[in-house]
């Protein structure tokens, strides 16, 4: 294959990027845009031109698969030689060869049992963590050190961050000095170690900088949105000043931060090399303009306006997607269930369809629905609900408890399975914990548990624990059939860089999208472009949907993710699953009356304002009303904030409504509130006046 037949085969933008074989280069791509087709032929045109010797050049891939794809695709194109690898692989490859010059003898062991390490040096901090809080534990010293802090650095860090780890931070610090202590007393190295050493070699020893900058003299690296400071620091060692690198990233697909990834290496590349080449693709081969156009609306909102890519659809029209509204969460899962089964019948294989969540815990009800629909399904990184250790353990406790006899709770089936759980297990209906992670996973997948004996409780009053207890191991036995070509279910993380034909994005309620505990603009930005990546990851169809209680019989009153405000009025095809939900009307995205940035958490969106701008709220009104709401919440009996909350009352202070109009565009004012005490605010606003 000639260089020129290399380029033949890609697009104008794509041939430009490809033909760019001296860095600094930047390659912007967007989601279906052929990247890797795009930086694989770039590498060959690069090679078969003379440009650069294959031995030469280092691609830097995120996953063994991808870089297994790249390997795969430069020999199709008739070159081989070219190193692809991930950073540690890399990084191991090299300390290898280097270390017996530079220390002598073999590098440290690559430790075997991370987890066993950490809760060695959770007991030496006079912790006893359980399994899921030594997880949160591993994934705290995780984020320490890709963000290049040591145990002295992480209590300020953390705080900045505005990170929940399991422990107070100053314990976690003591815990990361104890497990840094335990890594050197045995002579073992983890997986960021690999690259801090690596780098400390090349920073320190010139002999085995100039021999490894000898050999290698042109990288690429892939998805360089997910880059960390200490895969950045490498990078850097590899180079060693030079500028002959290509990068290849989409900012707004960066959805990793929680372990120490960050965009800003991508979005400030040309600050750094200011006469680096920039190329966009935004040609999207992957998916309909219906798709592709609700991608783009998506994103669009974002508050991350630099390296903006606006896609362009490619391929021909294709159904548009549906926006379905559910009574309730097992509603929806049936119904998901129901179209997989349809698509099938139309000829869809199950290979091609996926239904995606924010959490793992949300897999229970469709692999139940699923199940009794007759549609095969895989998991995909992630057990299976019954497969979980937490899930396994609340069965036995249950299992034991109705062979005790332990079935007649005053309240019920459901406040007995809560019990059990509770004292075998220390878990409470009550009490999610904070933040993300293990424990929160642990949380969600016993409170799922919990749910189903609230359902069963409520179709069988007369069910107890042994009722209960067999209808989750009839449950786990169906679930378990083999199957080899299924429906995926799958985590909106675990989706990323996959695709299929149709999709069903599940689940779309504040809340969950974005969870709950994004509670500051870049965290629920973060959560605006995990829904971003599950929108691009279909093909042709594309189903949305979100259920308004979690139960059924349940209150209505979950609201659809603030991520759809303004979606879906113009393209909703799908009749909503109940006369209420098709009532309902949505409002627009709502902007700061100050600076006109779009709001995002609930607060900002009733005070009208971002919470960095200016206040001008008059100090007499909300003297004023505070007064009144503490007169008619005695009169009334209730706590001050059932008649309006400290955030309602700083919202009227500020914004001042003159009418009713005025005062019920203010979120958190109905009309039950405005009947009993909007003339009495309104009179308040007038006499301020």
């Amino acid at each position: 294959m000639t260089p020129e037949d290399v380029l033949a085969a890609l697009d104008p933008e794509q041939r430009q990027a490809a033909s760019a074989v001296r860095g600094p280069v930047c390659i912007l791509a967007g989601a279906g845009t052929g990247k890797t087709r795009t930086i694989t032929h770039r590498a060959a045109y690069a090679v078969l031109s003379g440009a650069v010797p294959p031995s030469a050049l280092l691609a830097v891939t995120f996953t063994a698969r991808a870089a297994g794809e790249m390997r795969t695709r430069l020999r199709q194109l008739g070159v081989g030689g070219v190193q692809a690898r991930t950073f540690h692989a890399a990084a191991l490859r090299q300390l290898q060869y280097f270390w017996p010059r530079v220390v002598g003898g073999a590098p440290p062991r690559l430790v075997d049992n991370k987890f066993g390490l950490v809760a060695n040096a959770a007991a030496r901090a006079r912790l006893r963590p359980g399994t899921s809080e030594i997880r949160d534990l591993l994934s705290e010293l995780e984020w320490a050190a890709s963000s290049l802090y040591g145990p002295e650095d992480y209590v300020v860090a953390a705080q900045k961050a505005g990170r929940q780890p399991p422990f107070d931070a100053a314990v976690v610090a003591q815990v990361y000095d104890a497990y840094r202590d335990l890594k050197q007393a045995q002579g073992v190295a983890d997986f960021d170690d690999l690259l801090l050493l690596t780098a400390g070699v090349l920073e320190e020893q010139g002999d085995v900088a100039r021999e490894f900058r000898d050999r290698y003299r042109s990288f690429v690296v892939d998805e360089y949105q997910d880059v960390t400071p200490l895969q950045q620091r490498l990078l850097d060692a590899w180079l060693g000043g030079r500028d002959d690198l290509c990068v290849v990233g989409d900012a707004h697909q960066t959805i990793y931060s929680f372990t120490g990834a960050t965009p800003s290496y991508l979005l400030e590349f040309r600050q750094r090399y200011p006469e680096a080449v920039e190329v966009r693709l935004v040609r999207d081969y992957r998916s309909t303009p219906q798709v592709v156009g609700l991608a783009n609306d998506v994103i669009t909102r974002s508050t991350m306006k630099a390296a903006r890519l606006e896609l362009v659809a490619q391929r021909p029209a294709g159904p548009a997607p549906s926006f379905v509204e559910h009574a309730d969460e097992p509603a929806e899962a049936a119904a998901v269930a129901a179209r997989c089964k349809a698509l099938i019948a139309a000829g869809t294989a199950p290979s091609e369809m996926a239904v995606l969540y924010r959490v793992n815990a949300q897999s229970a009800g469709y692999e139940a629905a699923l199940t009794d629909a007759g549609v095969p399904y895989v998991i995909r990184g992630g057990e299976r609900f019954f497969d979980r250790q937490e899930v396994r353990e609340a069965i036995l406790l249950l299992r034991g408890a109705a062979r005790a006899g332990d079935d007649d709770a005053p309240a019920g089936l459901a406040d007995a399975a809560a019990e059990v759980m509770r004292a075998g297990m220390k878990w409470s209906p009550d009490a999610p914990p904070a933040g993300a992670g293990a424990t929160r996973d642990r949380w969600e997948s016993l409170a799922a548990l919990h749910r189903l004996a609230v359902d069963l409780g409520r179709d069988e009053p007369g069910a107890g624990l042994r009722e209960l207890v067999a209808e989750l191991e009839e449950r786990s036995a169906a679930q378990h059939a083999p199957t080899v070509d299924g429906v995926t279910l799958a985590s909106l993380h675990a989706a990323k860089g996959l695709e299929w034909d149709a999709v069903f994005l599940v689940g779309l309620v504040d809340g969950t999208m974005p969870l709950v505990h994004a509670d500051t603009p870049d965290q629920v930005e973060e959560e605006r472009r995990l829904l971003y990546v599950g929108v691009t990851r279909a093909r042709e169809h594309l189903q949305l949907s979100w259920a308004l209680s979690r139960s059924p019989g349940g209150r209505g009153t979950r609201r659809p993710s603030r991520f759809l405000d303004g979606l879906h009025a113009a393209t909703r095809t799908a009749a909503a699953a109940t006369p209420r939900a098709a009532k309902r009307t949505r409002p627009g995205p709502v902007a700061c009356r100050i600076c006109g940035a779009s709001l995002l958490a609930a607060v900002e969106r009733k005070l009208g304002r971002c919470p960095t701008c200016p206040s001008d709220r008059d100090e007499v009104l909300f003297e004023a009303l505070r007064e009144w709401r503490a007169g008619r919440a005695k009169e009334l009996g209730q706590p001050a904030y059932c008649v309006f909350t400290d955030a309602t009352l700083v919202a009227i202070a500020e914004q001042k409504p003159g009418d009713v109009a005025a005062l019920v565009a203010i979120p958190g004012i109905g009309q039950a509130k405005l009947d009993k005490f909007g003339d009495e605010v309104l009179a308040l606003v007038s006499a301020g006046d």
